[in-house]
């Protein structure tokens, strides 16, 4: 396994996380249930949040409706949700109830410290979201553990799916992207929405542009300046709502909005203008667009947790679970974008085109940038 940058250790601290707002439809990737109710899986599972809850009606949720949706095919089965508010405690809310469990799934960077906890429980089984575990020797770098199922999304792509879709529907030919703060999830966001923007205007005939606001410039977790527009927290919507009507001020009619309860601001913004629509992320957020008789989502960008959970939920009832840090693309359904009809406000044209550039993501045929990657907004697979 590769070792990643030394970037863990400040992510493992990080409040935020890219989550964005209420569950919804996963545009038909659930997994199939299962034809009849299995019997004889008796798992008890945990899942332990901070230092938002289970019905946090996003991230946290999402993951959790992965577990519901085993349970519901596994009735024996069993869930508890522990809320740890503290997110410097996060590791320690695990080892203080790993002996009564048998699977406990974690969803969030600050739980990359789980490491030992694990090696110390072999009996155990861990699904690790958005974090791979870091090594107790070095909290630098991260390593594969037998007993830890650890995966990371692909933002890049399900922002990509964004961007092409801000670029054909703007009427002003102005789109942005908000974001909480500047970990690498957010800004596999922002390089996959301005690279999507790119690839529209140069494979579609659109003309839009990114704006950014350079009071709200992002820095990355190695300190380099990277734009976009970042609220600088995932929990403040006042800020969120001035960085939305500062972006309006400037034209922006399309908004991609990756950034946790402080994108509600923005989606209030967003609410109180006239014709400005936002794109959501992570989940479904048609149902949080509703502002009167309009709905201010155009579609959402997804990043499917709640399959993956509960794909491997599975794998541990039927004896198939592998420990190991997996990179989930949409070659397996983990990314893209909401176009279930009543849940999106596309084009058919717009459709069509993204229905193109998600075959081509999905085999490899574009490859948007991400943090640290070689690729950039200007020179990446598939545009040229």
């Amino acid at each position: 396994m590769k070792k990643i940058l030394a970037l863990t250790l400040a992510l493992v601290m990080a409040l935020g996380l890219a989550a964005c707002a209420p569950k919804g439809a996963t545009s038909g990737t659930d997994v199939p249930p299962a034809e009849t109710p299995d019997e004889t899986a008796e798992l008890k599972i945990a899942i332990v949040t901070s230092p938002s809850g289970v019905d946090d009606g996003s991230f946290n949720q999402d993951n959790y409706e992965g577990i519901k949706n085993f349970i519901k095919n596994h009735p024996n089965a069993t869930v508890k949700a522990v809320q740890e508010p503290d997110i410097t405690k996060a590791a320690s809310a695990v080892a203080e109830i790993v002996a009564d469990y048998d699977v406990i799934v974690t969803p969030g960077f600050q739980f990359g410290p789980i490491t030992t906890i694990a090696q110390e429980n072999p009996s155990k089984k861990f699904i690790l979201v958005d974090s791979f575990p870091t090594d107790p020797a070095d909290d630098k770098e991260t390593i594969v553990v037998d007993n830890i199922y650890a995966m990371q999304f692909a933002e890049q792509e399900s922002g990509f799916f964004a961007g092409v879709a801000a670029a054909m529907e703007t009427k002003t030919g102005k789109v942005a992207v908000v974001n909480g703060q500047a970990f690498p999830s957010n800004v596999n966001y922002q390089y996959g929405f301005e690279a999507g923007v790119a690839y529209a205007n140069a494979k579609f005939g659109t003309k839009a542009e990114c704006v950014e606001l350079a009071s709200y410039a992002g820095i990355d977790v190695t300190n380099a300046k990277i734009g976009g527009n970042y609220i600088g927290g995932f929990s403040d919507p006042e800020t969120g709502k001035v960085v939305g009507k500062a972006l309006i001020a400037e034209g922006v009619d399309i908004m991609f909005v990756a950034a946790g309860n402080s994108g509600n601001g923005v989606f209030t913004a967003a609410k109180e203008a006239k014709d400005v629509k936002v794109i959501g992320c992570d989940v479904d957020q048609y149902d949080d667009g509703v502002s009167g008789d309009r709905n201010i989502v155009l579609t959402s960008a997804l990043k499917n947790m709640s399959i993956n959970v509960e794909r491997q939920l599975n794998a541990i009832a039927d004896g198939t679970f592998k420990g190991g840090n997996y990179l989930l693309k949409a070659d397996t359904d983990s990314t893209g974008f909401v176009f279930t009809e009543g849940r999106h406000q596309l084009s058919e044209n717009t459709i069509k085109a993204l229905n193109e550039v998600y075959e081509l993501v999905k085999n490899g045929t574009i490859v948007p940038p991400s943090n640290f990657s070689e690729e950039t907004v200007e020179n990446f697979p598939g545009l040229a």
